[in-house]
């Protein structure tokens, strides 16, 4: 049911209600009117007719008191009877003119009817005179009235309803509209907003519901915008990937080359020097072959330390277990301060993404602490359980400055992305009660 029709009937029933009220009361008020009215009206008759009659019948007997009664004729809401000394009726009063044929409803008639009164009286010669309030006209006279009040009633009742259905279809018209803007809205068309509508409340739910409509286009167009940020991030991410793996590929073959054919022509150079030297006599050609013999040696030492950072060669044949203990050998030999401890539990068939992480995440933290700490002792830790690796390097150094998480650390951001890359999480804290600790947790799934 719709709410016009439902508004209207409801006005229309409580001014039903109100209507039968006023009705229920009128009839009570009635009812004791009437009741006042023919009991005043049969006291009256009773007192003035029954005294004339006492008078008429002592002075000719019945046919006096006949006659006085035909004279007086009808007494309103009265009727009277005349009987002999033998009790046969000598006289009724005549019916009454008034609303002659007519009477009211039954029913009506007993709800107002009041007590029967009737009153008789014993004259001289034995004849008998009652007098009996009728109440029928009056009756008839409230059902008249009652009549004409539930007519008009309900007519001003039908007019009320067409006025207040008329009323209530104009308050309520801005309501289709609404919503077909929420139809149109969830069909998608966020640029719709509401014409200006009737009314105080109309108006007021109109602005709400374009204060609504633009919040919601706001928030679709922003979500719509982080959704492609999202998904640009995503493909720099993977692109940086690709470009990681490019360059780790790139080392890789540049540290073969270096170790397979650069490392072999340095040692070459360095023997041909050495025998040179050994084999010549000039005091000139010894000295430049011992020369170009200790170039070559420093030249090879710098090769074999840059090779590990390329990508060291252990991690390829031993594993990452080996390639950290490599690592840790060739930094004590290198520097004498921070001093080095490894901790460490590798689990066996590691990945290459996860070795390769694990070992650059240490490799990072090492660079770091000899670059920026000022440590005088560094800690690396590798544990391990069935589901993942987590990898720290925590050094007593200065810790980290105020401004570091501003853009740049390209190392750090680097391999941030590529442990979540791998599903895991790297963190960069500052240590207790100095120092910084770098750790890295590495999910095992990951294998390849």
């Amino acid at each position: 049911m719709k709410l016009r029709t439902r508004l209207n009937l409801v006005l229309t029933g409580v001014t039903a209600v109100f209507v039968a009220a006023l009705v229920a009361d009128g009839i009570r008020d009635t009812r004791s009117s009437i009741r006042e009215e023919i009991e005043a009206a049969n006291h009256v008759a009773v007192q003035v007719i029954g005294q004339l009659a006492v008078a008429y019948s002592q002075a000719g007997g019945e046919p006096a008191v006949r006659r006085l009664l035909e004279q007086l004729g009808h007494v309103r809401a009265n009727e009277i009877t005349l009987r002999n000394s033998a009790g046969r009726l000598t006289y009724r009063s005549p019916a009454a003119v008034y609303k002659a044929g007519r009477d009211a409803p039954a029913w009506f008639t007993r709800l107002l009817a009041p007590h029967p009164a009737r009153h008789g009286f014993e004259l001289a010669d034995g004849t008998q005179l009652m007098i009996e309030a009728q109440p029928s006209r009056a009756i008839l006279d409230a059902w008249d009235d009652l009549t004409r009040l539930v007519i008009l009633a309900g007519a001003m009742l039908s007019v009320l309803a067409l006025l207040a259905f008329w009323l209530v279809g104009r308050a309520l018209a801005p309501f289709p509209v609404i919503v077909d803007g929420l139809e149109r809205l969830k069909r998608g068309d966020l640029t719709y907003r509401l014409p200006p509508l009737p009314g105080a409340e109309a108006r007021a739910i109109g602005a709400a519901f374009n204060r609504m409509a633009q919040a919601v286009t706001d928030n679709v167009q922003a979500e719509r915008e982080a959704r492609e940020a999202r998904a640009r991030l995503e493909e720099r991410r993977e692109l940086a990937l690709v470009v990681e793996q490019s360059l780790e590929e790139e080392r890789r073959l540049i540290a073969h080359e270096l170790h397979d054919e650069f490392g072999q022509s340095v040692t070459a150079i360095r023997s041909l020097a050495m025998a040179i030297a050994t084999q010549s006599a000039e005091p000139g050609s010894v000295s430049a072959a011992r020369l170009v013999c200790d170039e070559a040696a420093r030249l090879y030492d710098a090769l074999h330390g840059l090779i590990p950072r390329l990508t060291p060669p252990a991690l390829e044949t031993l594993g990452l277990g080996a390639a950290l203990e490599s690592l840790a050998r060739d930094w004590r030999q290198r520097h004498a301060t921070p001093a080095l401890s490894l901790r460490q539990q590798v689990p066996e068939d590691l990945g290459t993404s996860v070795t390769l992480a694990a070992y650059r995440v240490v490799q990072e933290g090492l660079v770091n602490a000899v670059r920026h700490a000022n440590a005088t002792r560094v800690t690396v830790e590798v544990s391990s359980t069935p589901e993942s690796m987590t990898v720290s390097v925590t050094d007593d150094g200065v810790g980290l400055a105020a401004h570091w998480p501003r853009p740049g650390h390209f190392g750090l951001r680097g391999l941030a992305e590529r442990v979540e890359h791998l599903g895991g999480a790297f963190e960069v804290r500052n240590a207790e009660p100095h120092g910084v600790c770098l750790t890295a947790r590495i999910p095992l799934a990951v294998r390849s």
